[in-house]
């Protein structure tokens, strides 16, 4: 069995300094049935060893699909009534998507945690006051600038950049096409611009990555933390060199389709 003692071993050999804020990305799956007490086990790793801790606490049920809206949006207006009868109003206590994983949801039950108050692109934290404020429904990101000007790092327990939300901030900082969603609130239907693209080619920015990643083992989980800085620039920068790049390859995918065709026109215009 795995102990709080050797996750947060595990933790500690990353060498990361605890004082830098950490974008904490989990699977405890991927622990399989050995790790003894399961997300409070990983909670309590990473807040005695980090100051400030962040996890994504989104909540997609809140969405829904106008019969109308811009063109290219990687939407289906003309099927959006059933998915917009089944959602629900944006409420600070509604739990984070179970696609968030239960240690983020343990990082917003953590009592000590605030929330940011986008209502589908939230974050929680503990001690991440300045990060979570910057959010507003124009720069859903912007917690990742703070973390980012904080030099802060991500850590993925169990995961792999499939799931990593800041290169979502990489990919708007290099220009990349973004979306446009909308979701149920207590002041009705708002809009929520700036809405990121598909994640299911992150995974390709891994060897791009190897030497400023750090790795640990503990049991069947794998551990590697990354520095803002160095990931979103080398992604900014491999973006910039091919528009095609940390795109998926599924011909299904509406988001990544309508990334590739802004790249063609006027609207794909790099910073």
């Amino acid at each position: 069995m795995i102990s709080y003692r050797d996750l947060s071993r595990a933790i500690q050999d990353l060498g990361v300094d605890r004082d830098k804020p950490i974008l904490v990305h989990s699977s405890l799956s991927a622990f399989g049935e050995q790790l003894q007490g399961g997300a409070k086990t990983v909670l309590g790793a990473l807040t005695a060893n980090f100051r400030s801790v962040v996890a994504p606490a989104f909540t997609y049920k809140t969405m829904v699909i106008p019969e109308v809206g811009p063109p290219d949006n990687a939407l289906d207006y003309d099927k959006g009534r059933f998915t917009s009868r089944r959602a629900e109003i944006f409420d600070p206590d509604m739990p984070a998507d179970p696609l968030m994983g239960a240690v983020a949801e343990a990082v917003r039950r953590h009592p000590q945690a605030k929330r940011s108050l986008h209502p589908v692109l939230s974050f929680s934290g503990v001690n991440a006051v300045p990060a979570l404020k910057a959010q507003s429904y124009a720069e859903p990101l912007a917690p990742v600038e703070v973390m980012l000007q904080a030099e802060g790092w991500v850590l993925l327990v169990g995961v792999d950049h499939t799931v990593n939300t800041s290169l979502h901030y990489a990919e708007y900082l290099a220009g990349r096409k973004q979306f446009v969603r909308w979701a149920l609130t207590r002041h009705g239907v708002r809009e929520c611009p700036g809405f990121p693209g598909c994640s299911e080619g992150f995974e390709a920015i891994a060897p791009r990555l190897e030497e400023v990643t750090r790795s640990a083992v503990v049991g069947q989980a794998r551990l590697r933390a990354c520095p803002l800085d160095e990931l979103i620039e080398v992604a900014r920068a491999w973006i910039r060199e091919d528009p095609s790049a940390l795109l998926c390859d599924r011909d299904f995918c509406a988001r990544c389709s309508a990334v590739r065709r802004a790249r063609l026109s006027a609207d794909y215009s790099p910073s």
